[in-house]
């Protein structure tokens, strides 16, 4: 069943099924009602010859300069193909949906004076796979995702290039085979086509997404490493967390306890006397609570932005208005995509200090140095440590907010401006350091637990079994990278989160 686009009822699971699993969309019928009643209204405007900015007038500093009716369309092409000076590697196929279906999701709002037919294009591109290639760089997040955008709209035209059927084609071709007719764009769609945040936001949505499962999959992770080293659950009492009841915290402790619950291993050394742990596993629950609270924050940033009306002018026929504002300029976002990229950081930098204590011999004395199986002649685990260290050095470079940034554009009419793209690209970024970071602190506690003589709990023991179907017991030395990236398609996949909800519910 196809998803209904009403402009306003978007989720971040219909754009992560869109953008990951190819569902189709269909436009709502009220919508197409408003974008037909919208469109009237900016016929009624040009035949009435008045002067209304992007409708009879140039862009950002020729603002002032009034376009004859016979050269409307030709200024709306004029603006998408100057617009498209975009640099850097494509988006990925996921994203470029998801900046194609925010993009419909915006017009159907019925406040950008879009044809109908114009949209219905957009849409039949979406659905049969014709995705623009939209180069990444190029953005500075206002009067929105002007380039990237303009890349996406050239596609529409029959211009650019798009990915089709895997293959790298004229936008012109991509279209002629999937046999949609393109567009000759009419007044005020090309600002329709180009202007807003949708770049930032739908690469900002897959973003929330993947970092929602990253910190999910970080708890089950940290309570294998507490477990590797023998350590104390006390740290992750109710008591405790309910004294300082942030509610990320909370949940994440209660995950810790829910995982190291049945665990024989955890049990058995229950009154040994070790009352306390290093701080990276004592503090986990405050550590990826504040993550899990970062992130409700950025989740309300990007639910609000999915369904906003973004360009401008917007347009509203009911009060006979065309009002020229600035819905484009990303600073939430940005400030979103800052927070995200920071605070996902921050799990890779708790990782790493975990994946030290288990494979240092002077912290964790009971295991073979860097769980070398025949220590000197192997090195075991050693220089994986080292790969951590410099995702987690890397990852402080881009944590580096975008959003401080601004470099006025267009003359200085744009004097102000988001850097919400940049800021999304880095969180991206960030969040693929961090799946590897995890990938490589699951592979070397289970190595650990390998080592131990009594299980840990079901739900862990089965992310055990899970992981050795890919990735073996390390025995002698080998070639490590594979099993890397192994476990970062593991981590990406979030199959370790499914298999332990087979047991227990995480939060």
């Amino acid at each position: 069943m196809s998803v209904k686009i009403t402009g306003n009822s978007l989720t971040l699971n219909d754009i992560w099924n869109i953008a990951y699993n190819f569902e189709t969309i269909e436009l709502d019928s009220n919508a197409k009602e408003k974008v037909i009643k919208c469109r009237n209204y900016v016929e009624k405007i040009i035949n009435e010859n008045r002067v209304v900015y992007g409708l009879t007038t140039g862009f950002g500093k020729f603002s002032t300069v009034r376009i004859q009716q016979d050269k409307i369309e030709e200024l709306q092409e004029n603006l998408i193909i100057s617009h498209s000076t975009g640099v850097g590697q494509y988006l990925s196929v996921p994203e470029t949906r998801a900046v194609m279906l925010l993009r419909i999701n915006v017009l159907a709002r019925g406040h950008s004076g879009i044809c109908l037919s114009t949209l219905q294009t957009l849409i039949d591109m979406l659905n049969k796979k014709v995705h623009p290639c939209i180069p990444e760089k190029g953005s500075v997040g206002a009067s929105g995702d002007l380039a990237p955008l303009s890349h996406l709209a050239l596609v529409l035209l029959g211009k650019g290039k798009a990915e089709y059927q895997g293959k790298i084609v004229s936008g012109k071709l991509a279209m002629k085979k999937a046999g949609i007719t393109p567009v000759k764009l009419k007044a005020k769609e090309g600002l329709a086509l180009n202007n807003g945040t949708q770049v930032m936001t739908g690469v900002g949505a897959l973003n929330l997404v993947r970092a929602r499962n990253l910190v999910k999959q970080a708890d089950i992770i940290a309570a294998l490493s507490v477990d590797a080293i023998l350590g104390t659950a006390a740290a992750f009492d109710p008591l405790i967390h309910k004294q300082r009841p942030h509610s990320g915290q909370i949940q994440s402790a209660e995950n810790l306890r829910k995982l190291l619950a049945k665990s024989e291993l955890n049990y058995s050394h229950k009154n040994c006397g070790n009352v306390q742990d290093a701080y990276s596993f004592r503090c986990t629950p405050q550590v990826n609570g504040a993550v899990r609270d970062a992130l409700d924050y950025v989740q309300k940033i990007i639910e609000v932005e999915i369904n906003s009306a973004t360009d401008n002018p917007l347009i509203f026929p009911d009060e006979d208005k065309v009002i020229s504002g600035g819905n484009f300029h990303g600073e939430p976002v940005a400030f979103a995509m800052d927070t995200l990229g920071m605070v996902i950081s921050e799990l890779g930098n708790i990782a790493d200090r975990r994946v030290e204590q288990i494979l240092n011999p002077a912290l964790n004395r009971d295991l073979n140095p860097f769980l070398a199986p025949r220590p000197g002649l192997d090195s075991g685990f050693m220089i994986a440590q080292v790969t951590t260290a410099a995702l987690v050095s890397e990852n402080k470079v881009y944590s580096h907010p975008s959003s401080v940034d601004s470099i006025p554009t267009s003359a200085n009419q744009e004097d102000h401006v988001s850097m919400g793209t940049i800021g999304a690209m880095k969180a991206r970024t960030i969040i693929e350091n961090v799946s590897l970071i995890l990938g490589i602190e699951l592979m070397i506690a289970i190595q650990a637990l390998d080592l131990r003589h009594l299980p840990s709990s079901p739900p862990l023991e089965a992310v055990r079994k899970e992981i050795r179907r890919t990735v073996k017991t390390l025995k002698k030395d080998r070639f490590l990278a594979d099993d890397i990236n192994n476990m970062k398609r593991i981590i990406d996949s979030a199959i370790i989160i499914d298999i332990v909800r087979e047991y227990i519910e995480l939060g």
